[in-house]
This record gives C-alpha cells, sequence and structure tokens, in this order.
C-alpha cells in the first residue's frame, strides 16, 4: 500500500494533467469520470459516488452522503466545478472525512483558470472533548451502540 502523500501527489497530478487538457468549464461529472479513470490506469481501486451513511438519534440514514471518488478504500476526494471554492465545500469533505474516520481528503476545483488555486488537502483532526455513547452527535460505525 502506498504512503498517503504519494497517493495524494498521484491525484494531484492526475488532476492537473486533466485540467491542462481540459480547461474549467465542463461538469463537475466529466471531472470527476475521467480522474476516477486515470486514477484506475495508475492501478488505484477507485470508487465513484461512495455512499456514507449516518445515525442521529438512533435513526440510521445508510445513503445520508455520497462523496464522489474514494481512492484505494481511504482518500476521500471531492471533486467541484465552481467559479470559487467556498468554505462550505472544506466543511462539506471534513463532514465525510469525520463519518468515515478517515484521516485526510483532497477538494479538486476544475472549475479555476489554473489548478494551482482549486485545490485543498483537508486533515480530519477532530477528536471529542468528552466522548460519550449517549451523544446526540451525528455518528457512523458505532458498533456498540447496538444500533
Amino acid at each position: 500500500m502506498k504512503e498517503i502523500d504519494e497517493v495524494t501527489a498521484d491525484v494531484l497530478d492526475a488532476a492537473l494533467r486533466l485540467h491542462r487538457e481540459l480547461g474549467p468549464g465542463l461538469l463537475e461529472s466529466v471531472y470527476e469520470t475521467l480522474l476516477a479513470r486515470r486514477l484506475q490506469a495508475l492501478g488505484y481501486r477507485v470508487v465513484t459516488q461512495q455512499l456514507i451513511g449516518a445515525e442521529f438519534e438512533g435513526i440510521l440514514f445508510e445513503a445520508a452522503f455520497r462523496a464522489d471518488l474514494l481512492v484505494d478504500d481511504w482518500l476521500l476526494v471531492e471533486v467541484k466545478s465552481v467559479e470559487r471554492l467556498l468554505p462550505v465545500h472544506s466543511k462539506q469533505l471534513l463532514t465525510y472525512l469525520r463519518l468515515k474516520k478517515q484521516p485526510v481528503g483532497l477538494l479538486i476545483n476544475f472549475g479555476n483558470e489554473t489548478l494551482k488555486e482549486g485545490f485543498k488537502r483537508i486533515v480530519n483532526d477532530y477528536r471529542p472533548s468528552a466522548p460519550s455513547l449517549s451523544s446526540p452527535r451525528l455518528r457512523v460505525n458505532d458498533t456498540s451502540s447496538g444500533a
């Protein structure tokens, strides 16, 4: 298994090459599909539209969210094609990372003239201050709650 920095570098390199060839302005789904295909050609396992479940107050939402790409079962990649990234985009990816209990994700925006200002590496460093199984906070993959 490749190290996290090597995988993220490969993803960013593939995204950069794709953006150079196609430029901005296409639909997010086009960039997502082509990026997935290029990563698969590099030997990565890539799942598109990965379902992310969540539980809140005892109610399980099996398909609460969809991450654009899941690379090698641990790197989440959110693809955007917007004029500029907003804080809500980073928060979206951070939520996915927390729910999947993953350490790092990439937010890539193909909507800019260059990709240099269009990507962010998001790190999940969330540590609950007082973990509690009875907490109504959103949680996922918690087998101790009996859900």
